[in-house]
This record gives structure tokens, sequence and C-alpha cells, in this order.
């Protein structure tokens, strides 16, 4: 009789305990899940152009030409040449003073979503297919285990003269071990001066080259002289281009993802020149 009673009240305890641990876990479960779609929606809603400003900017650095000055070249293009040991030394300083590189799509995917970079992110570019930028320049940042953003001007590709450039076997290969290929138009043509079959021979057929090329698609694009025009700017967009980079001039404030900064390192620099030169440019306090 005694264990009759015993029974009677321990089983109906036991099974308020069950329910009321089963309520208390799915309560848990409903607030989990409530707490990833929050953390969720923080990378997948796209943020707005005041949003996108008001992020810290990261560091993207600008090459052309990595060679020595010749007697020719006009004063003017000694800011567009570094020679390969000041280029060198300058890539081993980033590295000693622990930058990592970032990818457009890294950069773009923390503009628009918020997402998290490395500590001491930074981009290195590179205008005009250059075929010392992939003799000297790729095999440098290869050293450091960095990579780089390759902006191709297609009319050069595989020239030979009094400056090199590279063949489309070299793009595919850049491509292949992880750097970006992007567009920098058919021939330099001043993007303010577009006219409407600008946008086919200086945007679409080069894009569609570069995709033939390295089986990617093709979608940042990066002014010939650093300059744009802001009524035009959406154009971008509606030809497949993600972001585009100016040089240092002012972000357009309505299109700040088509008009992200780069500064040059130009040859006259010494590595603590370039250190402070990043700072000054991208370390800013918001207005």
């Amino acid at each position: 009789m005694k264990r009759l009673v015993y029974f009677a009240v321990i089983i109906p305890l036991l099974l308020t305990s069950c329910h009321s641990k089963s309520a208390q876990e799915k309560v848990a479960s409903v607030q989990n899940t409530n707490a990833k779609e929050e953390k969720d929606s923080i990378y997948t809603k796209p943020a707005d152009s005041k949003t996108i400003l008001s992020r810290k900017e990261v560091p993207v650095l600008c090459y052309h030409q990595i060679r020595n000055n010749l007697a020719s070249d006009s004063k003017r293009a000694h800011d567009d040449i570094i020679a390969p040991d000041k280029f060198k030394e300058h890539i081993k300083m980033l590295a000693d003073s622990g930058y990592h590189t970032i990818q457009p799509d890294d950069l773009y995917n923390y503009l628009v979503y918020g997402a998290k970079l490395p500590t001491k992110p930074i981009m290195i570019t590179f205008d005009d297919t250059d075929l010392d930028q992939f003799t000297t320049g790729a095999s440098t940042l290869k050293k450091y285990g960095f990579k780089g953003v390759y902006f191709i001007m297609t009319v050069s590709i595989g020239k030979k003269g009094r400056i090199g450039y590279m063949s489309a076997e070299q793009i595919k290969q850049l491509s292949d071990e992880g750097n970006t290929i992007a567009s920098h138009t058919y021939d330099h043509k001043n993007f303010a001066q577009f006219r409407d079959e600008d946008w086919i021979t200086q945007v679409d057929e080069p894009t569609k080259k570069l995709e033939k090329i390295t089986g990617k698609k093709v979608e940042y694009f990066a002014f010939p002289y650093g300059v744009y025009k802001a009524s035009t700017l959406h154009k971008l967009k509606e030809h497949g281009f993600k972001a585009a980079f100016i040089l240092s001039t002012k972000r357009d404030d309505q299109f700040p993802l088509y008009t992200i900064r780069r500064i040059i390192d130009p040859g006259r620099y010494t590595a603590r020149n370039l250190y402070y030169s990043i700072n000054k440019s991208f370390n800013k306090p918001k207005q």
C-alpha cells in the first residue's frame, strides 16, 4: 500500500518536471533561433550609403610601373614609377607592420554587410597590365603571403615594346593563384568622357574578354586617371559591377561603393613615408 502511494505521488512530479524541462528547452530553442536570425540579418541586409560612408576606410594602395626611371620619363610619370628594390622594401614594411591583404569581395562584404576583416587590412592594386606587375609585383607579394588586385586594360594584353605587358596566360595564372582580375577599360579612355557606345567598347567587351581568360566573373572596376562622372556612376551597377575605385579624391555621397579611394605609392617615398601616408589618408577622424 505504501508503495502505491509513493508511485502515485512521484509519477505526477516526474511528469511535471519533464514537461517543465521540455518547455524550457523550447523557449531556449526559440531564443537561440531569434538571436541567430537577428545576427544573420546584420550580414544580409545591405547598408545604405550613409552607413557605408560611416565605416572606417580600409587602406588601398595603387601601383603602375615597377621599374627604374629612364631619362625619357616625364617628371609627371615619376609618381607612377617605383624602382623594384623600393617596391620590395615597401611590401616588406607592410608585412613587418602586421598588415593583411584583402580582396575586393572582402571589402565589399565589409562595407555592405558589416562583415569582419582581419586586423590591419590593406588592399594592394595594380593598374594598366604592365608586365613588371607580374614578374616583380606578384612574386614579391607571394613571398609574404599577400594577394593583389590587377586592373587590366585589355588593349595592352600581350603587347611588347618599350614597356611590356602581361599575356593572357599570365593573367590567368594570377587569377588561379587567388588574385583578383578586374577591369580598367579597353584603352584607358577617360570615364567622364564616355559616350553611349563606350559602354560597349570600354566596359562590356573588356569584361567579356577578361571573363573568358579567367573563367570567373569580373565585378570590379578602376577609373582611368581616377576620374569619374557622378551622373553616370549608377550605370556601373547596371553593367554588372559591384564596386569601383578612384584615386585620392573625395568619395561620392550617393555612390560610395563606386568611388572607393586609393592612394598611389610614388617612387620618391621611403617605406617610412608610405607608412605615414597610409595613416594620414585612411585613419582620419570622422567629421
